[in-house]
């Protein structure tokens, strides 16, 4: 058989791969088989960086947003007052809202982590970020975004943060996530949405009125910090009494009700 093989011209499969061409034949690496890995390769090193790093906070928000503006600050006061508390704070790693969590994560002594994407326009990591890993994937980016996070805050922003935004909302009024807090910040921003999607969404009963308490809306810098401080408090006391013994059935109750409470509060 081997003879046959070279006399006919047609090497075997080791021999292609280990002499190859006088140069190298890069068209493979375009292929969806190679991209599929890649996607792989880029779950894996987001699992790998990301799975220790305790509760978490995801801030999104506008890139172009300077940092004489006075979102910048809030956005730097609130990831620096969610450090003091334990939270590491994730962000998109680029500028604007973004650098502004990364640094307020740092001056709280708190793990700052910066996750990339690859864009043509792409500005690179901020500065502020303990952690940064860069993706070429948009999907695979958003998964760690939300895999790791315990709430999500949302700054004023483009089609990107609007993107993050209804991603999480969709993943949690669907039951993929665990209902954790989703907070606008900016009521002169997000109150017109906010209509809108009460006099269209839920008047033509495209979603639930339920859906729209999934989303709190404030310009209290310290609420925000309360809101996820209790939510996650409440949410650790439930799994605490959920890996009980059966006893303890009217702990996991009271965990479940006060938990109930607090999404039915008012946007």
């Amino acid at each position: 058989m081997t003879e046959e093989r070279r006399s006919a011209g047609r090497p075997t499969a080791d021999r292609k791969f280990l002499m190859g061409a006088p140069y190298a034949d890069a068209s493979f690496l375009e292929t969806d088989a190679w991209r599929a890995l890649r996607i792989m390769g880029e779950f894996i090193d987001g699992f790998d960086a990301l799975a220790r790093l305790g509760p978490a906070v995801s801030i999104f928000g506008s890139a172009r947003t300077l940092v004489s503006d006075p979102l910048y600050d809030q956005a730097r006061d609130i990831a620096r007052k969610l450090a003091q508390r334990g939270f590491t704070i994730i962000t998109g790693g680029g500028p604007g809202i973004m650098e502004a969590a990364n640094q307020g994560a740092q001056e709280g002594r708190g793990v700052s982590v910066g996750l990339g994407i690859e864009l043509p326009h792409e500005q690179g990591i901020n500065p502020f970020c303990d952690l940064a890993i860069d993706f070429r994937y948009f999907f695979v980016r958003k998964t760690m975004f939300v895999k790791y996070a315990q709430a999500f805050v949302i700054f004023p922003g483009g089609f990107g943060t609007l993107d993050e935004l209804f991603e999480s909302l969709t993943l949690v009024q669907t039951g993929k996530i665990e209902h954790f807090p989703v907070v606008l910040v900016g009521t002169g921003y997000w109150r017109g949405l906010l209509d809108w999607i009460r006099e269209r969404m839920v008047t033509e009963d495209k979603i639930d009125p339920q859906d729209v308490a999934l989303l709190r809306l404030t310009d209290d810098m310290d609420e925000v910090v309360s809101w996820i401080a209790e939510a996650f408090a409440a949410d650790r006391a439930e799994a605490a009494a959920r890996d009980a013994s059966p006893v303890d059935t009217d702990e996991l109750e009271a965990a479940s009700e006060k938990r109930a409470q607090r999404e039915e509060q008012p946007g």
